[in-house]
C-alpha cells in the first residue's frame, strides 16, 4: 500500500529544497521527522508538512500502521517561475526570478512486496 501527498507551487527554489530532501530519502517516517525537526531550513518546514500529510493519508485512508511506514519515493520538481523586476543602476532594470517547487512524498508499508 502506498500513499502520497503533494505541495504544489511551494515558494522555494528546487535546488535548495533538494538538499534537505536528500537527507530523508528511504528512511522510516519516525527517523525522517526527527531529521527534519533538527534541520533549520525553510525547506525542512515545508517537507515536514507534506510528510505528515502523506502519513495521515496512509493511516486514515488506507488503514496502515504508522510505525511500519517508510519513505518509498520523494522528489521535487520545478513549478512556475514568478518574474519580478528590481531597479538597477543607471536606469537599468534587472529581472529576479522567484522559483517555485512541487514537493511530492510517497510513503509505503511494503505489504504488497512481501
Amino acid at each position: 500500500m502506498e500513499s502520497y501527498a503533494i505541495h504544489k507551487s511551494a515558494i522555494i527554489a528546487p535546488r535548495k529544497a533538494r538538499m534537505t530532501l536528500d537527507l530523508i530519502r528511504g528512511k522510516d517516517v519516525a527517523t525522517a521527522l526527527g531529521i527534519l525537526e533538527t534541520t533549520n531550513t525553510k525547506a525542512s518546514r515545508l517537507i515536514t508538512k507534506v510528510l505528515k500529510s502523506a502519513i495521515a493519508n496512509a493511516v486514515n485512508n488506507e488503514g496502515a500502521n504508522e510505525s511500519d511506514l517508510f519513505i518509498s519515493e520523494c522528489y521535487i520538481n520545478p513549478g512556475p517561475v514568478y518574474k519580478r523586476i528590481k531597479f538597477a543602476s543607471r536606469g537599468n532594470v534587472d529581472r529576479r526570478d522567484k522559483r517555485t517547487s512541487h514537493i511530492t512524498v510517497k510513503v509505503s508499508d511494503d505489504k504488497e512486496a512481501k
